[in-house]
């Protein structure tokens, strides 16, 4: 028998880039209406110094201190995914646990670098909670809040999977979500082995095609990682954003946005209990929220007939067809889809 291997470089951004619609995206999850006016006009103004190359310092400052760190501890990266090919290139690991359902770049990335990488697949059942890890692994990966789950692991839980002579990498792409960033290993230092924790700056405020992120971990480890970076790897305008977002004023805009979504999030799980047919696992806690649908993939493209485009679930090592991302709106916007979403279930 066949086994179906899952399309490991599929994004949400194809989902609303196919065949030319006009659709409403709730397959990205990057925030609405972003960057913000300040943000925008704040890059415009580095324009000007763009003859010059560019220079670290302040960016690589402004992170460290957000996070209570020293600068040693900190690497900026063209994008979280640059962070996940540095990582593939530089560790050299015999047993490596990726945890998934997940954003699969990470192991898209070990693969390309000629890793073996073994699954251990949460079960929705279970609610998507983190289970036992193999006590040989000497790498592990996981997303906290995982894409595409949207479940939110205890800190102390992750914290947890840390061991002497083992790198545990903890992608928290979407923690800016989450109010306060609780459960955030950002600022956690002091922990056995090497643990590595990736943020971005993509979601919360916009900035996708700016290509803007970082990693927090042991001075070596990340000095390391560094020389494996080419020279300037990372833009002007990026290193002002990465300067400004880390700011108080911003952090305080991301966190009243974190609650406000928080409040939309509550209303389309509200709103879904209306179709007996689908079930969400876990208790999302980010952008999005993933649900089991019977035939979701003809739901899907039923959806894009109505406007509404929603990320495919069966390229996520663990899921299948019947599973469909769908990221978190505003209260109109959720109207809007729920609207949709029961005139293609009633014509099914």
């Amino acid at each position: 028998m066949t086994t179906h291997e899952p399309d490991l470089r599929h994004h949400g951004d194809a989902e609303v880039r196919a065949d030319g619609r006009e659709l409403v995206d709730l397959a990205v999850n990057v925030r609405t209406g972003t960057p913000p006016v300040w943000l925008r006009e704040h890059l415009a103004a580095t324009l000007g110094t763009l003859a010059a190359y560019p220079d670290q310092g302040a960016a690589r400052a402004a992170v460290a201190a957000r996070h209570g760190r020293p600068v040693e501890e900190v690497l900026l990266t063209s994008g979280a995914a640059e962070a996940f090919v540095l990582l593939a290139r530089v560790l050299t690991a015999r047993h490596i646990i990726v945890v998934h359902p997940q954003f699969t770049e990470p192991e898209a990335a070990l693969r390309d670098a000629g890793h073996r990488v073994h699954r251990v697949l949460l079960a929705p059942e279970d609610g998507f909670r983190l289970g036992s890890i193999p006590e040989e692994a000497d790498l592990v990966v996981l997303g906290n809040p995982t894409n595409p789950t949207s479940v939110l692991h205890p800190a102390e839980a992750v914290a947890a999977l840390a061991r002497p002579g083992r790198t545990l990498v903890v992608d928290e792409a979407f923690m800016d979500t989450v109010p306060g960033e609780r459960e955030s290993l950002a600022a956690a230092r002091g922990l056995p082995g090497q643990v590595v924790v990736l943020r971005s700056l993509t979601k919360t405020w916009g900035l996708a095609g700016l290509r803007i992120g970082y990693a927090l971990g042991p001075a070596p480890l990340i000095a390391a990682l560094g020389a494996a970076q080419p020279l300037w790897p990372v833009s002007t305008p990026a290193l002002a954003a990465a300067e400004a977002c880390s700011g108080p004023s911003a952090l305080a805009e991301a966190d009243r946005a974190a609650a406000e979504l928080a409040l939309w999030r509550a209303y389309l799980l509200k709103g879904l209990t209306a179709f007996p047919t689908l079930r969400v696992y876990g208790e999302p806690a980010a952008s999005f929220v993933l649900v089991r649908l019977p035939g979701a993939a003809a739901v899907r493209e039923r959806l894009r007939e109505h406007g509404f485009a929603v990320r495919r679930g069966d390229t996520f090592p663990g899921l299948g067809e019947d599973w469909l991302r769908i990221a978190v709106r505003d209260e109109g916007t959720t109207d809007r889809f729920l609207n949709a979403l029961e005139t293609v279930l009633s014509s099914a």
